[in-house]
This record gives C-alpha cells, structure tokens and sequence, in this order.
C-alpha cells in the first residue's frame, strides 16, 4: 500500500474500550441533547418509559431505550426539536418488597422502624439504584435531556396525582366501597387484576359431606355433596347454591344443611351464576373469600364471613384453626373432614392459581374496604377516540386488538395498596365523625382529621407520565404547550394493559389529547433456546457486562436489528460476535479511506461529469440506501433499515468500490485521484451519519478524524435523498459487471487457477446492450479478472471444454482444458440448473398468492417478477450449455 497522505489516530482494529469511554461526557459538556435553540423547528418528543428503581436494568431496558435513541438521535439529526425526557419510576409495591427483603436480612420489619423511617430507608434504597441506572444510561450512550428528569414522586408530579385523585372522586369515577379484591398476603396489600400472574399447580377437588340439618334424605343419603379446592375457607361458607331451572334440585332450594366441623346451619339457595353442568351442579357460597361468592351473596344479603388475617393466617372466625397458617389450616380441615367421615373423596387435579407478581405468593381472594376508579365510562371515551384521527396507532397494527380487547371488558380498578412508599392517597377522616374529606391539600384544622394511610398504586402516576412530566397541570408550561402530545411511546407488549392503555384514558380525560401520536411494541429478549430470561433459570445477561466485552456500538447494533416490531428476539454471543465484525469492517474501512484521504479533501462530491462508472454506482447506491433506510425508520422497521446499511456498507462499500478506488488511489492520473478521494469521502461521510443513531460512539470517534464542521455529529445533519443522484442505469450495469467478475472468480477457484495467472475470458452476450456493458468497460474486467485474452460477442461459440459460467444476459467462459472434467462440468451445471428451477419455482409460488401481489409495495413485485425472467432464462441458458457438452 502507497505512504499515507495523513496521521490518525485509528488502531488497526477496533477496539470499543479506546473508542467509546470519555466520549458520553463530552456530548454532555457540549449540551447536544437538549432541545434546539430554534423554536421554528418542528417539536418531537419521547419521554423514556421510567424504569423501576428496584434494581438495574436489564437486556429489555437496552433494548427499549436503544429504539428510543435511535428515534430521537435521527430526528435530532434531521433538524427536529428534539426533547427525550428520562426518569424513574417509585414502582411502590416492587421497590417496597426489596427494601423490605434487605432488612429481612438484618432481621428488621418496616413496623421495627416505623413509617417515617421506613420511607427515608426507601429513599436512600432509591438514591443507590437511580445512580447504577444513571451509569447504565450513560454506558449505552443514550442522549436524554438530564436537566428536566423526573421520578413519579417528585412535588411536581405528586400535584398532577393529587388533582387527578381528587377531580375524578368530584365527577363520581373514584370511590371507596368494600368488595372482594386480591390480596398479596406477603406485602399485605390490594393487587388489581393485572397484577396477578396465574400458574398452574397441583392441588385437589376435595368431596365433602354437607348434611340435612332436618334429617332429609335426598337420593338415598342424609347429605349432599360439595366439591372445593379451597376447604381452608370452608368456616366462612354461608350457603350452598343451586341454578333455579336445575330440576334435581328445585325441591331443595330452602332447605338447611350443616357446615361441617362448625355445626352453623346454612341454606340451599337458588342464584343463575352456578353451572349446573360442572360437577354435581351445587356449589358452596363463601362471599368474603371468592369474587362470584361475593356478587351472589350481594344478590341474596347473605353474611359475609371473613377467616383470614391480613398475613393469610386463620383468625378468630376459623374456631379451633385460628393462628394457623392457610396451608397449615387446610391439612387440619381435611384431616378433620376425614376423621368426622364427612371426606367423600379427594380427586388431585392441575389448576390455574393466582401469584402476586411482585412477591411470587399465592394471591387471596380478601374482602377488604379499598378505592376504586370505575373505568366504564374512561374505557369507553379511550375506545371511541380510537375511531377519530385523534386516535393512537399501535406498531404493530394487531396489538390495538390487544388494547380494545380489554377495554371492552375492564373491571373497576382498584386503586389503593395497603404500602408506606408511594403517593399516600388524599383522601382524610374526621376523628370524631367519620366525615370523609378529598382534596388536593389537607383540611385547615389537620388536627382533626387522619389521612388515609394507603398510598395509591404504582400505575396511577405512572399513567400520567406523559403530560405530569411536562409541567401539566399548569397547562401553560413551556414543555406542556410545546412538546405534548408525545410523538411515540416505545414499549414491550407486557405492558399495553399496566400501562399503554391508562396512559390513553387519563390523557384524554385531562388533557383531551392522546398522549402519544404511535406506539412502537417491541417483544421479550429470550435466550438462545427460545426461554425468558430468569433469575430461576440462571439466563440473565446483563447488558453491562456485554458493553465490557464488545461494547455498546455492537450490543445496539444487535438490539436494533434483533426482530420484526412486536417479535421476541433471541440473543447469543454469536450474533455479539457478528455484531462486532461488522463494526471493525467499518472501522477498518474507514481507517484506510481516512489515511487516502489528501489535506484537502471535503466530504463533497466532484462535479457529475467527472463520475466514473463506479462512482455513479455507488452514489445512486448511496442515495437509495438513504431513501430505504429513512422510509424504514419512519415505519418503525429498524430490522430491515439495518439489513439495507449491512449491505451497502459491506457488500457495495467495502467490497466493491473501495478495492475499485485502490486502483485509481495508486495510480498516476492526479485528476482521477482527488475525484476518488472526494467521493469516498464523501460516501463514508453520508454513510456515518446514517449509521449515527444506531451506532453513536464509533461513527462519532471516525468522523472526527474525516474533514468535517461542526464539534459532534450528534448535531450534523442527517442525509437527505437527492433524486439527480438517482441511476438506475449505472446500478443495472455495475450490478452486470460485479455478476461476471464475481463468477469468473468462482469459476477461477473451482479450477484452481490463481488471480495471479492470465486466461483466456470468452463473453457470449444475449443482448446489444449487454455486450455493450462489457465492451465499455473492459477495463473493470482487466483490472479484477486478469484476462490473457478477452472476447466479447453475441455469436461466440462456446468452446468444448470449459467452465461455464450463466450470468444475465451472458454465458462466461474459461477454456481451461487441462482443468477441465466433462463429466464434473456437467454435474457442476445439472446441480446450478436444480438451483435455479427451484428459485424459479418459489418467484412462481409467490406471484401466483394474490394477498402479496395486491399488499405488496408495486416496485417489490415487479423486483420479484423481474427475478422470475431473469432466473428462467439463466436456467434455460444452463439447459442448453449441458446439452452441449453431453452431445460432445
């Protein structure tokens, strides 16, 4: 290789830990990621979906916020205001059962320090993770404006809480009641529905002899039978039920039984909820410890018999089994039963069992006083507003189904949790007469009144994330009137209901506008084999440690272009590997064009009269990667915009047109020099910038070292197409060219013979303007394929021994007698002919399905329909040069 022309600071490999450490703190010092100073730019915002503060981040959390970054960083780029608004989340349940597992291990309760202490043990739980998550940022690279961060407990955010509490308790939509809700008997607290993760378990049907109190006998026997999972709540059976058109027992419905081990007489009742098609048709009625028991005791004014504490311990309404534990309890009841002969049978069966998906316990069914939100009427405004040009769309399209779904079958939620960290809910009691206050500051006479000790659930801040965070409710703030609604959410599809969806009502209910214009759903990260990632299973990753090894270039280079919107992906250390080669081809790629480089050369093109063949080609590559990539990004589809960049950059870029620039870079022809060192120049230039908001520290680290302006390419502007750069005439002929020298090359290794050695090169072409390609530029095919002599003609004949080589619109050939077996030629050319009847047949398969000929995108299938002629006439071509040496 030639002296080079210029010093840099580039080693001869890549290596991330030289690249990318120092580089975070300069954007921040240099203030890049903060809104424009330009107020004539059209705003877009993103505010980060606020981690919890339990612990640090996983793969997930990467992967989320690298989509975001790219987003923001291409925007950015492209002249947009940008704001991307981090924070965290309290996440009150979550954090709360981990502090209180650390001084379990001291062997302190939060009741040993009491709530205020307790609370300030929190803070400094918060304080420790927000630093870990502030560090795990920044190793990513993610350009987050710091100076407006929030966390769901910040007095700004705590007033948005407290005045959406108390206008929808004013409109009706809160209130408080005693119903049957779920109970986390570990963190000993109300859960909402969503926060109950069902796992299947073995358990039992347990066959139990009620009797008549009046000594009725029924079908033989003096009793009827009763089957339950659950004996442990038997002592707050209050009824046995029957459906009222069930024949068998319409004589019944009145009569008492005894409940067994209690002696208390209870009565047959008839109700529409029981089905008299699953088991023996009648069905004990618990209502303090089951959600259908509970709305048929409603309907009959029934008792309702609470047995459990709040621990899951039996209290002083479970008699003699008071103290024990549930499980404890239910071994003592059925031994009892069964030692009283009331035990019929015990039939074991796998069931599906509710678990706190925080603390992992099996989930109470509780009767408890609690605050409600009725979502009926907030579930209907987020559905009918879907149905304007207001509306959220969802990316995927099919995850909408998801949101609707639910929305059209919510329940009432149940807002309050019986924790000490949280958003302790502003609702007070008078002393004296029970009176209840709501309002957004205490009552005057505090002395008076005693607030509700509840704090509200997680997600009631966190669903109003989107606008609390930009100044909201003082709806003339700054960040409000400007950068809401948000233009794009970006979260896993575990979430639409948790939060997607109470981000959308609350939004509407307040502010009249969605929170966001798209949400982009992303899926899980699994391991190799396809399982979630688990602390159980031992699979975890954690992001930091792959940034160690490979850096965050490559591991955001993985993520970004891991799967399709909505798919799972599947990491690996090979894909890590993959990633990291493709970064050191870049970098070396760019080293060696950087070392070409004259004094004064700029990232701008030559004028268009100076263009090569080759240079034309890339140019017109270079500009359609740019459309490809920015229309792919619009539609959220990182995967394929990544597979585009892959592919100019690999295969036109490196493989093709800087071994063409070597050439002209060593030769003698100074004009012809300065043309190539200013087009490759410019083509790493453009390609840098379009690979910026995937890969910020590596495309940053070399464009500093290119002839560029300004002091960081996070500010440079993004390429934009130009459509004078458009030749498709250049493509199609340097793609003709690139076709013949790549098969004289294979054709070259099959036999053996060594670039280094001149052959002979005979060109039979189908067309005019084919041979006229290759005629105009023989000088492509001397330079990679070393001829010894070169013909190029539409009436050559083929020579008798040769490797045969079928091109569009030509037959190559390489009469290399010695080298040559007939027979191994034929079997070479019958395996390319199978090949080549199989792409024809699936181009065949795929324009004959009429779903892809009408969806597809026009030009896709015409692609596919000119691949179709192109492989039918290679393959009637291969035909034909078989037949020729089998009749030889």
């Amino acid at each position: 290789m030639k002296k080079m022309t210029k010093e840099i600071s580039m080693s001869t490999k890549y290596d991330p830990q030289q690249v990318e450490p120092g580089r975070y703190q300069e954007w921040l010092d240099q203030d890049v990621f903060k809104p424009s100073a330009d107020q004539t730019a059209k705003p877009y915002s993103i505010v980060i979906p606020p981690p919890n503060v339990t612990g640090k981040l996983h793969l997930g959390h990467a992967w989320d916020t690298t989509l975001q970054d790219m987003l923001i960083r291409q925007k950015r780029m492209q002249g947009f205001d940008t704001l991307w608004l981090p924070g965290m989340d309290h996440a009150g349940i979550a954090t709360q059962a981990k502090v209180e597992a650390r001084l379990a291990e001291k062997g302190i309760t939060r009741y040993d320090l009491g709530r205020e202490k307790f609370i300030q043990t929190v803070w400094d739980w918060k304080g420790e993770y927000a630093d870990i998550i502030h560090q795990q940022w920044k190793k990513l690279g993610l350009s987050l404006d710091y100076s407006r961060e929030r966390f769901t407990l910040d007095e700004g955010l705590s007033k948005a809480v407290r005045k959406v509490f108390v206008n929808l308790y004013q409109k009706g939509l809160i209130y408080r009641g005693n119903y049957i809700i779920n109970w986390d008997p570990k963190a000993r607290t109300a859960l909402s529905d969503i926060e109950v993760i069902h796992k299947d378990v073995k358990g039992a049907f347990y066959h139990v002899k009620y009797p008549f109190a009046d000594g009725t006998t029924f079908n033989g026997k003096n009793y009827i039978e009763i089957a339950t999972t659950r004996p442990e709540t038997m002592m707050g059976d209050v009824a046995v039920a029957v459906h009222p058109s069930d024949k068998r027992y319409q004589e019944l419905v009145g009569k008492m039984l005894v409940l067994p081990l209690q002696g208390r007489h209870i009565p047959i009742i008839a109700d529409e909820y029981v089905d008299p098609e699953f088991g023996t048709g009648m069905v004990k009625i618990t209502p303090a410890h089951d959600p259908n028991d509970f709305g048929v005791g409603n309907r009959h004014d029934l008792e309702r018999i609470n047995t459990m504490n709040e621990d899951a311990t039996m209290n002083e309404n479970a008699g003699k089994y008071e103290g024990m534990d549930r499980f404890e309890a239910r071994k003592a009841i059925v031994k009892d039963l069964e030692d009283g002969d009331y035990m019929l049978k015990i039939e074991p069966i796998v069931h599906s069992v509710g678990h706190s998906e925080r603390t992992g316990v099996q989930v109470e069914a509780r009767l408890s006083t609690q605050w409600f939100v009725k979502m009926k009427p907030l579930a209907e405004a987020a559905l009918k507003n879907q149905k304007t040009a207001a509306r959220v769309d969802f990316v995927p399209e099919r995850f909408e189904h998801t949101f609707t779904q639910w929305m059209d079958n919510i329940h009432d939620w149940v807002i309050s949790r019986q924790l000490w960290w949280g958003h302790q809910i502003p609702a007070w009691y008078h002393k004296k007469t029970g009176e209840v206050y709501v309002g957004e500051e205490a009552p005057a006479d505090l002395e008076n009144w005693k607030q509700d000790p509840d704090v509200l659930d997680t997600w009631f801040s966190s669903a109003l994330w989107p606008f609390s965070t930009m100044g909201w409710p003082n709806e003339d703030a700054p960040d409000f009137k400007r950068y809401f609604p948000t233009n794009t959410l970006v979260t896993g599809y575990d979430i639409i209901f948790f939060w997607v969806s109470r981000m959308i009502f609350q939004s509407l209910e307040f502010t009249q506008k969605r929170p966001f214009k798209h949400v982009l759903i992303h899926g899980l990260i699994r391991d190799e084999q396809g399982r979630k990632m688990s602390k159980s299973l031992g699979n975890g990753i954690d992001p930091m440690d792959v940034i160690d090894k490979y850096g965050a270039d490559a591991l955001r280079w993985f993520l970004s272009n891991g799967s399709a919107p909505g798919q799972d992906v599947r990491f690996s250390y090979t894909k890590m590997d993959a990633a990291w080669n493709f970064i050191n081809k870049i970098w070396n790629a760019s080293r060696f064009v950087i070392m070409n480089l004259a004094e004064n050369t700029k990232a701008q093109l030559p004028a268009k009269e100076q263009w090569q063949l080759s240079d034309k080609w890339i140019i017109s590559r270079l500009n359609q990667t740019v459309a490809d990539v920015t229309r792919l990004f619009e539609s959220f589809e990182f995967g394929e915009a990544g597979r585009a960049l892959y592919n100019f950059i690999w295969n036109d870029f490196c493989d093709w047109y800087i071994e063409m620039a070597k050439e002209d870079l060593n030769g003698q022809d100074e004009r012809l020099k300065k043309n190539t060192q200013d087009i490759l120049c410019y083509v790493l230039d453009q390609t840098l910038r379009l690979l910026h908001p995937i890969m910020p520290f590596v495309t940053e680290k070399i464009w500093l070292e290119m002839p560029h302006e300004g002091a960081s390419l996070v500010t440079a502007a993004y390429p934009i197409v130009h459509p004078e750069y458009d030749n498709p005439v250049a493509q199609t002929q340097m793609e003709n060219l690139i076709e013949l020298i790549k098969a004289v090359r294979n054709s070259r290794a099959e036999a053996n013979a060594p670039m280094s050695s001149a052959i002979d090169i005979f060109i039979k072409t189908k067309s005019d303007e084919t041979k006229q390609i290759f005629e105009t530029n023989t000088e492509y095919i001397e330079r990679f394929c070393h001829p010894k002599k070169l013909e190029i003609g539409a009436q050559l004949v083929a020579p008798k021994l040769a490797i045969t080589a079928v091109i569009t619109g030509a037959e190559v050939y390489l009469p290399l007698a010695d080298l040559v077996n007939l027979d191994e030629e034929c079997a070479r050319l019958q395996k390319e002919a199978e090949k080549l009847a199989g792409e024809v047949a699936r181009a065949e398969k795929k324009l004959a399905n009429e779903r892809f000929v009408a969806n597809a995108p026009g030009a896709v299938v015409e692609k596919e329909r000119q691949k179709l002629t192109d492989y039918k006439a290679k393959l009637l071509s291969t035909n034909e040069r078989i037949k020729q040496l089998k009749n030889n």
